[in-house]
């Protein structure tokens, strides 16, 4: 009995998983074309486009997203962007310290009259957090809770890779169409006034064949998505377009809609070190930036393991040369 309630659970998992792809799943992440610095077992981050993805998290992402599991100062430790060797305790990092400052936090020290004031961020605090609870962050982004991104790379599938292709792959200008649709007016029952017709409303259509991350699939889509209110499409965003998509419903495009617009567009952010800020280099940048926040001390930890290999293998070699000249009289 135990067995087939096994078999039946793992059925039922099987046809949950099968209806989720048949209805479009989301398009496989993917990383910029030259790849990332980090990746494999020796791979370093980027230090410059890790400081370069700071500052488009600090003039894009932090006016909706927190960051509460860093602190000013881990942007000045040994492995962080911004280590300076002068400053081993970063602390008394001046940059670092800078960067505090921009920010005004609520202090929670009473002053002497009883009430808490605002203060300039200190090194020790957190990074400031745009909202003060969940619930004014769902007050003001229309009931959607954005998400916190300490560690978003270790929470989203594809990581670094994930981030990057959403920031990049909203639909372009000459996918989005807008176009106003007269509402429908019912009959008025018997003895009653007709209602007055409602003004032409708008909706967003989106043509899926004018999005060139699906244009190089087997699938040709024909038919246009409906872009419900205040919801963005993404062809990277985990999702079900099924119930907005005239077309095929056995060909629904991939991907699903999020509450977040397309926040990146080419110089929204000036690079202080001249950089040119394309919507691929910042979306490169700030995903560099979430892979080292996701893993502070990741270029430490490599190093150690490096040196911990090379070690390991030494003492092997040691250890078979000396367990041979030990028993080298005994037959085995």
């Amino acid at each position: 009995m135990n067995f087939l309630r096994f078999v039946s659970a793992g059925l039922g998992a099987i046809a949950v998983v099968a209806s989720a792809n048949a209805a479009g799943g989301a398009l496989h992440a993917h990383g910029p074309e030259e790849g990332w610095a980090f990746e494999g077992p020796l791979g370093q981050l980027d230090m410059e486009s890790v400081q370069r993805g700071y500052q488009v998290y600090r003039e894009v992402c932090a006016s909706c997203h927190s960051m509460r599991m860093l602190s000013y100062r881990n942007l000045g430790e040994p492995g962080g962007p911004f280590y300076d060797p002068e400053y081993p305790n970063a602390n008394d990092n001046p940059l670092v310290k800078s960067f505090a400052a921009m920010d005004e936090i609520l202090d929670t020290e009473p002053n002497d009259v009883g009430d808490y004031d605002y203060r300039p961020a200190r090194t020790s605090d957190t990074f400031k957090a745009p909202y003060p609870n969940a619930n004014a962050a769902r007050a003001a982004n229309g009931g959607a809770l954005p998400p916190d991104l300490s560690v978003i790379t270790k929470a989203r599938h594809g990581g670094a890779s994930y981030i990057y292709s959403l920031m990049t792959g909203y639909p372009s200008e000459e996918a989005i169409s807008t176009v106003e649709i007269e509402a429908e007016v019912e009959a008025p029952a018997e003895g009653e006034e007709a209602a007055a017709p409602a003004g032409p409303t708008t909706e967003t259509l989106i043509d899926p064949s004018r999005i060139e991350a699906l244009s190089h699939g087997d699938h040709h889509y024909e038919g246009t998505l409906v872009q419900p209110v205040g919801q963005y499409y993404n062809p990277y965003m985990a999702g079900d377009t099924t119930a907005q998509w005239r077309g095929d419903p056995r060909h629904a495009p991939p991907g699903g809609f999020l509450a977040m617009p397309p926040q990146l567009t080419d110089g929204r952010v000036s690079y202080l070190d001249g950089t040119e800020a394309t919507v691929e280099q910042m979306a490169k940048d700030v995903a560099n930036f979430l892979q080292w926040a996701g893993e502070p001390k990741q270029s430490q930890r490599k190093s150690t393991g490096l040196a911990a290999l090379i070690y390991l293998v030494i003492l092997a070699v040691l250890l078979w040369f000396s367990f041979h000249r030990i028993w080298r009289k005994v037959d085995h």
